[in-house]
C-alpha cells in the first residue's frame, strides 16, 4: 500500500503524468474559493462521510488536500478504511504548495 502522505515535491512530479490523480480539497469552501488547486474537487471534511462512496472512484488515485495536513491526513485514512487503497493526504496542504511550488497560490 502507498504510503499515507505525498509529498509537495512528488505530487509536483505526478501531476506531470497522465492519468493524474484526483485532487480532493477537504477544506471549507471559503478556503477553497481562497486559495485551491486547479481541478481539485471541493469535498469538504464533513461531507466526506456522505459523498465519499457516491462521488469517488475507490480504484483512482487520489491525493486529499487541506490547509497544513492534519484534515487530509485524517480523511485519508478513514478512506483507506472504508476500501481505497490508492489515497494519499498531502503533506504540508495547500500551504506548503504555496510556499514550495506554486507561490501565486494565496497563503492565508
Amino acid at each position: 500500500m502507498l504510503a499515507p502522505e505525498i509529498s509537495v515535491e512528488a505530487l509536483a512530479e505526478e501531476l506531470q503524468k497522465a492519468p493524474q490523480p484526483l485532487l480532493l480539497d477537504v477544506r471549507e469552501p471559503w478556503e477553497f474559493n481562497f486559495a485551491s488547486l486547479p481541478d481539485s474537487l471541493l469535498m469538504p471534511m464533513g461531507d466526506v462521510p456522505s459523498r465519499a462512496h457516491q462521488e469517488l472512484d475507490p480504484d483512482q488515485p487520489i491525493v486529499v488536500l487541506c490547509h497544513h495536513g492534519a484534515r487530509s491526513l485524517s480523511v485519508t485514512m478513514w478512506l483507506r478504511e472504508q476500501g481505497f487503497e490508492h489515497v494519499q493526504s498531502l503533506a504540508g496542504g495547500i500551504d506548503r504548495w504555496s510556499r514550495a511550488i506554486d507561490p501565486s497560490v494565496p497563503r492565508y
